[in-house]
């Protein structure tokens, strides 16, 4: 492969602390050097310059939904991925609620073949703790992780049987993978489609409360503590949680967690409208615990930022917000929302976010990625924090445009995004995949 340079931008590496202007010289997928100034004779390489521009690992999202196979009127493993790049994100970890769901070994290549035709963000898939998603069967979790699973869920459907919870920790120990969970007693939540209290009260909807979520973390958090297991809390949206994690790590327990920028930028007031595009699950929670999501970020309770990319056709989403389905899109607003509503006011610094869209995520699933040094994948992102844009939908590459963003002003831009090298968006622009 050709030599390629990225010179003159502002290299962020919140795993090795570097925070300075530096040229990266890379070659065969890798980084090969990082210096302050280059050799300007390296007259056959590529150039991209990157001044005034940060230079970043490729983000990597813990929770996406590619909907392929099954959906793939909803998304596909090339639309999603291509979505992904133009987010900034370089490799994601596609969820097991398919049709079929990943439950066993076929599902899974078929995943990694999809995404290797593809050739855009690098794709891993997450393995389902039960067999079809239903809660009473384990599913042959070595199988899996042979097949290349680099963690289990039910996501979606929450595993309420404990039983079963605790064996599958204790498998996921034995092959060094963590347990991603959607944490949802659904005899608490039953038909609510939002955040139950004044505002479900006032708007005459049916309410799901926090504690439908806090209880399982709960109980998720003792059985990882019990069997020694990692366990990961995904897209936390309580204060409650915020604080059973917060003790949980205070006393050792492996828990790791993370939150989606919808849940530190939207409340359930906004749902005055009925808008569709506003139902998610776990639902908009109130402005307190928008607060204790950001503080949770700052403390450093809330390990990662995931986006919870969910895909719906319009048609399925213009409908009576009761009978739509929850999730909206996200690949493509995060790094705006991420700079607008935690960099802008100061509640992250720079490197600190970074830090949560990189080298966290990288390390609660072990990935290679997530930092950049002499030797590592070059899975680079290069994006300007200073434009700002108007969110529109229809310009998302992603197949579906249920966002609730539409019309907001987004700050930062992708400029360019490198996965193993090969340059996929330059000038904001897709240019080509590495297949």
């Amino acid at each position: 492969m050709k030599k390629l340079i990225i010179r003159g931008g502002r290299v962020v590496d919140p795993y090795s602390g570097t925070d300075e202007k530096l040229d990266i010289l890379i070659q065969d997928g890798r980084v090969r050097k990082l210096e302050k100034k280059l050799d300007a004779g390296l007259r056959e390489a590529k150039t991209i310059d990157a001044r005034g521009k940060i230079v970043a690992p490729g983000f990597i999202d813990l929770h996406t939904h590619l909907r392929e196979p099954g959906r793939e009127d909803k998304e596909t493993i090339l639309t999603g991925t291509k979505a992904a790049c133009h987010g900034g994100f370089t490799s994601v970890l596609c969820m097991p609620n398919t049709t079929p769901p990943i439950d066993d070994e076929s599902v899974v290549r078929f995943v990694i073949r999809q995404q290797e035709q593809a050739g855009f963000a690098r794709v891993y898939a997450v393995g389902a703790i039960t067999k079809g998603l239903a809660g009473r069967e384990l599913t042959e979790i070595g199988h899996l992780v042979g097949a290349g699973v680099v963690a289990i869920s039910d996501d979606g459907n929450s595993l309420m049987n404990s039983e079963l919870m605790r064996r599958a920790l204790e498998y996921a120990t034995m092959f060094g993978i963590p347990i991603i969970s959607h944490c949802e007693d659904v005899s608490l939540t039953a038909a609510g489609v939002m955040n139950e209290g004044y505002y479900s009260t006032l708007f005459g909807m049916r309410g799901a409360p926090a504690v439908a979520e806090q209880v399982m973390v709960a109980r998720d958090i003792i059985l990882a503590e019990y069997t020694r297991a990692h366990i990961h809390i995904t897209h936390v949206s309580s204060k409650g949680s915020v604080e059973l994690i917060r003790r949980a790590k205070e006393r050792g327990v492996r828990v790791t967690s993370d939150t989606a920028p919808h849940y530190f930028t939207l409340n359930d007031s906004m749902l005055r409208d009925y808008n569709p595009n506003l139902k998610i699950n776990p639902p908009l929670r109130s402005l307190e615990d928008v607060e204790a999501i950001k503080d949770g970020l700052k403390a450093g309770t809330i390990d990662a930022i995931a986006t919870d990319h969910a895909p719906h056709t319009q048609a399925e989403k213009e409908v009576e917000f009761d009978a739509a389905p929850s999730g909206i899109v996200g690949l493509e607003t995060a790094l705006g929302l991420v700079l607008k509503e935690l960099v802008e006011p100061g509640v992250l610094s720079l490197p600190d976010a970074i830090r949560k869209l990189t080298f966290s995520p990288a390390e609660i699933v072990n990935l290679p990625g997530g930092r950049l040094q002499k030797g590592s994948p070059a899975d680079i992102t290069v994006f300007d924090p200073r434009p700002t844009w108007v969110c529109e939908p229809s310009d998302f590459l992603s197949k579906s445009k249920n966002s609730p963003f539409k019309g907001w002003t987004l700050r930062g831009k992708v400029e360019c995004v490198l996965v193993g090298g090969n340059p996929v968006i330059e000038d904001g622009e897709v240019t080509s995949s590495t297949a």
